[in-house]
């Protein structure tokens, strides 16, 4: 791949204000790079902003680059309790906002400005010749109207895939009538992480709730509806993961390396022995139907049901936005949506180590010269990203274009390990543990998919019909 000829006196545009995008800015601010960042929410961190009620599972220590450590230092910036674990407002308040500030100082962050389409100046992308010599064109639409077009160096797309959720359908696109008119409005089905105990108590005090997904988002989900559920003595929380069994949400417990990690997974896992969630496993939602009553029920292909229920909340993952990107050479796994070198680290279908390859500029490149997708995006719809993954990918992309390309290839990247490593491989086998028997039991002593329900009311409780005789149990195929 080709290095970018682009005038140097050109910034290098960061598309996105939040940990990642921000450090990069850090990293161009310490080598003396000009740079903008742009942010198509109302502050910097918008999309951390919306899961601010989440505690972090990683202390502070992890939660800040190096390069913008050293920035903030120079302000006489507070750094955290490095073993404090931040909510996500904390983060933004707390870090990102007073960081965004010192920045300020060596280039430009526009926030409220969405990227519509960046490209090489004056050719698409099916033209060649001195290709690498051409700016990068950035168009961008402000909140106030207008659009701008800002020339480029190099793109370094931070932008995440928050903003992008998966939808509830276990197919990869929506579940029949899931859209808003056929089950009544957005409100019942939500894609972000709820707050019920705070600003959306009203909306799910005594409501019984659906959570589908088996990662982290839908671990907190579950365990604060089913505190709402505990403190009211009314409503009910069930809980619907695609795979076999939920080893994956469930964590490695005290082997992981992050205790907070750990502990989320463990009360998960109490949650459903004690039956206060009720868990439905290898379930891909295919429809979504309201009821006589109005409630909502959900099947999948084989007619299997759960409901009814009032909320639905699907946190199924996110999928990386690459429709701004369609006029430059990307190349991505086919799919994941990654950067094809991390794939094979990262592939869900293959294990959940929670680790990966160190890797940086080189593995984060594409056939388009100067453009780096990093942070989450660069891991496209694979789960496992960490905060810290990040830091380490700027810092050596932005080397790279400093010139400095032997800092740039020098790559390390520790990662706390999750206690967790399965393989979803064709006989359902799991690599950390036997297969389980045939007439397997869940891990808490019952048939996981035939757990009771949480603070229910007789009437009203999510009810399941029966789970295949493979549900259950907390060794085998990775949820």
């Amino acid at each position: 791949m080709s290095t970018p000829t682009a005038s140097p006196d050109l910034p290098i545009a960061i598309i996105g204000a939040g940990p990642i995008g921000l450090a990069a800015a850090a990293h161009c601010a310490a080598r003396g790079l000009p740079f903008v960042v742009i942010e198509a929410g109302a502050a910097v961190g918008t999309h951390v902003r919306d899961w601010g009620h989440v505690r972090l599972f990683s202390p502070w220590r992890y939660d800040v680059d190096a390069a913008a450590r050293r920035l903030l230092a120079r302000t006489g910036w507070a750094e955290p309790d490095p073993d404090a674990l931040p909510t996500g407002a904390e983060l933004a308040e707390r870090y990102l906002a007073p960081l965004a500030d010192a920045l300020a100082a060596h280039g430009r962050i526009e926030t409220g400005a969405r990227v519509l389409a960046v490209t090489r100046a004056g050719m698409d992308k099916v033209r060649s010749a001195r290709r690498e010599e051409a700016a990068f064109h950035v168009d961008v639409a402000h909140a106030d109207g207008r659009r701008t077009r800002l020339a480029a160096r190099a793109v370094i797309d931070a932008t995440g895939t928050w903003g992008t959720p998966n939808p509830l359908g276990g197919s990869g696109v929506p579940a029949l009538g899931e859209e808003v008119g056929a089950v009544g409005g957005t409100a019942r089905i939500a894609y972000r992480i709820p707050d019920p105990l705070g600003r959306d108590r009203a909306h799910y005090e005594g409501a019984r709730t659906l959570v589908v997904g088996a990662g982290h988002s839908a671990a907190n989900a579950v365990i604060e509806l089913a505190r709402l559920a505990a403190e009211t003595g009314a409503g009910a929380v069930a809980w619907a993961i695609r795979g076999a069994r939920p080893i994956r949400a469930f964590g490695g417990g005290a082997g992981d390396e992050l205790p907070a990690r750990g502990a989320l997974g463990a009360r998960l896992r109490t949650l459903v022995s004690e039956g206060r969630v009720r868990l439905e496993a290898g379930f891909l939602a295919a429809s979504v139907r309201a009821d006589a009553d109005g409630a909502l029920v959900v099947a999948d292909e084989a007619g299997r049901t759960i409901g009814p229920v009032d909320r639905i909340v699907a946190l199924t993952g996110q999928r990386p936005d690459l429709g701004f990107l369609r006029e430059l050479r990307v190349d991505l796994d086919p799919w994941l949506e990654c950067a094809r070198a991390l794939a094979a680290d990262i592939d869900p279908n293959v294990h959940a180590c929670g680790s990966v390859t160190p890797h940086g500029h080189a593995a984060l490149a594409h056939p388009e010269p100067g453009l780096y997708v990093v942070g989450a995006k660069s891991y496209g719809r694979a789960p496992t990203f960490l905060m810290m993954t990040g830091y380490e990918q700027v810092r050596s992309v932005v080397a790279a274009l400093a010139g400095a390309l032997e800092e740039a290839d020098r790559v390390e990247l520790a990662l706390p390990k999750t206690g967790v490593c399965s393989t979803d491989l064709a006989d359902g086998t799991d690599a950390c543990c036997a297969p389980a028997p045939e007439a397997a039991r869940g891990c808490c002593g019952g048939d996981a998919a035939h757990l009771p329900i949480a603070a229910s009311r007789p009437s009203s409780s999510p009810t399941t019909s029966p789970a295949p005789a493979t549900a259950g149990g907390c060794c085998g195929a990775a949820a």
